[in-house]
């Protein structure tokens, strides 16, 4: 298991998640109860009761509601909850079953949202089905997970083809400034064509959706995720077979940091020629990514470059792939292709770099490893699988990526 620096005070962190379980739940009851008597309200007729035109314009009015937020709480209701036409014939709930848990507390709106959204486009005949299905995985998943199942149900019922991406090339005028202030801040500037700023905008917008796994919501700001995706884009462009060479080797920098401090995590590195990260950073690094580190001794003489004993193969990296499917904590949707290797037992602590000690991890969640109270071993069955801090999970049940499609057997 890897050793993390930092745990929470787990009594304290167990009492605090426990209570924002109850008051989640106390809301998202409450909520669902309050959309059930608004569509019993349109029922009997809004207003011919108070004189409002619509339900939404009442809870707008008497909850100080935006009308946006009113009307979405409306339109989910309406799908939880059996109607009526204005003959009076019944109008059966879409989605009862998701209704009838919304009340006990136990669905997020995102996840009620997720499940009404995927039945609206089953076929009626396969509705109750899939809503039985997508109920029980959101029992213990998130609910982009249980939009990804819903894609898959969807998928299965009528598969649809993709359009072709018909895009006129064009050869314009390109400028890029990168320049590192004293601080240690790089700056960045440029000007782009339209097309080249259109696939920029699509790289980074992809690399940039809000992260929802089981190290709970993501709530850094959208310039934030930006400087996360553009520090992504960076990495799938350094993992790239097919970037130039310099001076015989891949692109990489350099990080100098003493044997002790990378052991332990505490102090400083030399990033490059003039810039610095803290030792915890490299150790991070140091598992698998084009920053080299040059382990020194008490005198500042060179121990080890960690080359031929850390970084990891092509082959094996293929394996890797193979076994984890993309990166392997749970509820994580990043592909191979934006993954890491991360050692197990760290390099600098005598881990070997061979499959039984790897696990393919995004840079995200790389990190939340290094820094949480996470931990991940490979099971008996040769996967990986992963203990949650005692405040999400007094319990600690390991927990396995259930998320990316398993490889195909042979008949």
């Amino acid at each position: 298991m890897t050793s993390n620096a930092a745990h929470p005070s787990s009594s304290d962190a167990v009492a605090f998640a426990d209570r924002i379980g109850e008051l989640l739940a106390c809301m998202r009851s409450a909520e669902a109860e309050l959309g059930a008597l608004l569509v019993e309200i349109e029922q009997r007729g809004v207003m011919e009761l108070f004189g409002y035109r619509s339900a939404a314009r009442l809870l707008e009015h008497l909850g100080d509601v935006p009308k946006p937020a009113a009307e979405r709480l409306v339109r989910r209701a309406r799908s939880l909850n059996p109607g009526r036409n204005l003959d009076g014939t019944p109008i059966p709930a879409l989605a009862p079953a998701t209704g009838a848990a919304a009340r006990t507390g136990r669905l997020s709106n995102p996840m009620v949202d997720v499940i009404t959204g995927v039945l609206a486009e089953v076929p009626c005949e396969h509705r109750d089905s899939a809503e039985t299905h997508l109920l029980t995985f959101a029992a213990e998943a998130g609910h982009k997970q249980v939009a990804a199942l819903g894609a898959r149900i969807l998928a299965h019922l009528a598969p649809d083809g993709a359009e072709p991406d018909d895009t006129e090339p064009v050869i314009p005028p390109r400028e890029l400034f990168l320049r590192r202030k004293r601080t240690g801040v790089w700056e960045l500037n440029g000007r782009f064509d339209d097309e080249t700023g259109a696939r920029a905008s699509a790289l980074l917008d992809a690399l940039a959706e809000r992260r929802t796994s089981d190290d709970g919501p993501d709530h850094r700001t959208l310039p934030q995720r930006y400087g996360d995706a553009f520090s992504d884009a960076m990495d799938l462009a350094l993992n790239s077979p097919d970037l130039p060479m310099q001076a015989g080797e891949r692109a990489h920098v350099m990080v100098a940091v003493s044997l002790q401090d990378l052991k332990s995590g505490v102090g400083k590195a030399t990033l490059g020629d003039t810039g610095e990260m803290t030792a915890a950073e490299a150790r991070v690094h140091a598992c698998d990514a084009m920053i080299i580190p040059a382990v020194l001794g008490d005198k500042s003489e060179p121990l080890n470059l960690g080359r031929l004993r850390r970084l990891i193969s092509a082959g094996l990296r293929r394996a890797l792939f193979l076994r984890d499917r993309g990166c392997a904590f749970p509820g994580c949707h990043r592909p191979p292709r934006h993954c890491q290797g991360h050692h197990i037992r760290h390099w600098a602590d005598g881990g070997l770099t061979d499959l039984g000690n790897l696990v393919l991890m995004c840079a995200h969640h790389h990190r939340l490893l290094h820094r949480s109270g996470w931990e991940v071993r490979i099971a008996a069955d040769g996967l990986p699988e992963f203990l949650p801090p005692v405040f999400i999970d007094r319990r600690r049940k390991p927990r396995r990526n259930n998320l990316h499609d398993p490889l195909p057997f042979a008949a």
